[in-house]
């Protein structure tokens, strides 16, 4: 399933691998995804209230929880990597439930079960298609929002570089916190050992207030979090789902300003 474009993207992110690594990198990413479904199946049986530590470890809990305590609204990035719906599930039983941005699945009885076992912990799901206004409505009122930011934006998207390419970022994130006043806080949840298994864990916040370079801009806080992703990607490679097309030929960088596609259309 998608081999030539697993192979393009791990060719160019890690061209000083020699190809059986890169085999071996794609058969363990397969692992990893297999083992992903499974888990999700499991997980509403397996994690709750009272046992979560025996399956979760974190790390720069503290900078989260600041973040979700605060009466600031809160944009949570993170990547196709790892078990993002675990991170969902376990922040709604730490008593943080969010709004997740998810795009409706084509197969209703899958989309069905996953947004079941999303609600499980509290966590609602807002339509990538459409659901713009509601978006805008969770942040007034300070509440977070989770969306996963490594996807191709179009010709039209904010370029930037990801692993030494320019790949084209939707520029909804960094317009939403810096017309919001909404840090951006990227994290994951990485496996650590086998099954249900994972830290989560947070590794920087930008706060449209701050004089750091990131948060000067659009295409400043956009680069930042997707070089942020990277860096935890390149940890561990084999928990990223590489058979999406992130890099897209023929999408030509142009200097002219254009308005970017929303993710939400």
């Amino acid at each position: 399933i998608r081999r030539q474009v697993i192979d393009d993207n791990l060719r160019h992110a890690f061209p000083d691998r020699p190809a059986d690594e890169r085999r071996e990198l794609a058969r363990a990413m397969w692992e990893h995804l297999f083992l992903f479904v499974a888990e999700v199946a499991h997980v509403p049986r397996k994690i709750h209230e009272t046992n979560w530590r025996d399956y979760v470890r974190l790390r720069n809990a503290d900078v989260l929880v600041g973040a979700l305590l605060s009466e600031r609204p809160t944009l949570v990035v993170s990547a196709h990597f790892g078990n993002f719906e675990l991170a969902g599930y376990v922040m709604g039983i730490f008593g943080f439930p969010t709004h997740t941005v998810a795009r409706t699945l084509d197969n209703p009885d899958l989309d069905g079960f996953l947004n079941r076992f999303r609600s499980r912990t509290g966590q609602h799901i807002v339509p990538k298609k459409g659901g713009y206004d509601q978006i805008v409505s969770v942040l007034v009122s300070g509440g977070t929002m989770t969306l996963l930011a490594d996807q191709y934006a179009g010709s039209k998207g904010c370029w930037v570089d990801f692993f030494g390419r320019p790949a084209s970022t939707h520029k909804a994130i960094a317009l939403l916190s810096l017309s919001n006043d909404a840090p951006v806080v990227v994290g994951a949840a990485r496996r650590i050992g086998g099954p249900l298994r994972y830290e989560m864990s947070i590794e920087g916040v930008a706060d449209p207030r701050s004089t750091a370079p990131e948060a000067s801009g659009v295409r400043p806080l956009t680069q930042w979090y997707t070089c942020k992703l990277e860096a935890l990607i390149r940890r561990s490679p084999e928990q990223y789902w590489w058979l999406h097309r992130r890099w897209k030929e023929g999408a030509a960088r142009s200097g002219r300003r254009r308005r970017a596609p929303s993710i939400f259309d």
